[in-house]
């Protein structure tokens, strides 16, 4: 259980030092990703045939992997999706909106993100109740567009914060990251190499 506390602790400070995540989302993100400096990326595709190969691909490069397992084709949203990514692939954590599945990642030790879409003044009770009952390693927080939304949910919360969704410029990284938000994911490929 140590390793795993030492291991997650590494990845909250690879967020910390490179705020950039790639998310990929096709295999040209992926061929595009292969090529960048990023070191931590988002697998937002495939499927239960290629989600090994995928994995395989960022791991030789480097990178650091963490799949948004209710994208993955062909997985259900039960617990043993969790193990199957635990036992086919080298991934270093998952994604998930998904509870009990941030909860079997955390009990195979493996690096936990979940997702929240704040769509509404309720979401704010929702991330707070669910975050801290799950306890999963970071929060991410979409869309990533809303500084004053990102600090009341940092403010509130002893989560980490990641900010994604539609953030395309410079302005954007800046405006979470001044915002209480450790780093953000994003696809558009154009901020991954700024």
């Amino acid at each position: 259980m140590q390793e795993e506390f030492l291991m997650n602790r590494k990845l909250l400070e690879q967020l910390e030092d490179c705020p950039v995540i790639a998310a990929v989302k096709d295999e040209d993100g992926l061929n595009a990703c292969l090529e960048s400096e990023i070191g931590i990326v988002f697998v937002l595709y495939g499927d239960i045939c290629t989600i090994s190969e995928i994995t395989e691909k960022l791991k030789e490069k480097g990178k650091t992997v963490i799949i948004h397992i209710d994208l993955i084709q062909g997985l259900s949203g039960k617990e043993i999706a969790v193990n199957f990514i635990h036992t086919n692939t080298k991934a270093d954590g998952i994604i998930s909106t998904k509870p009990a599945l941030i909860r079997q990642a955390r009990e195979l030790g493996m690096f936990t993100v979940m997702r929240f879409f704040a769509i509404d003044s309720m979401a704010f009770d929702n991330i707070r109740r669910q975050s801290e009952a799950v306890r999963p390693d970071v929060i991410e927080v979409l869309p990533g567009l809303m500084p004053r939304v990102i600090k009341r949910i940092c403010q509130e919360s002893r989560i980490p914060v990641i900010a994604g969704g539609l953030i395309t410029e410079r302005e954007d990284i800046m405006a979470a990251l001044n915002a209480g938000a450790i780093s953000i994911s994003t696809t558009n490929r154009k901020v991954w190499f700024m």
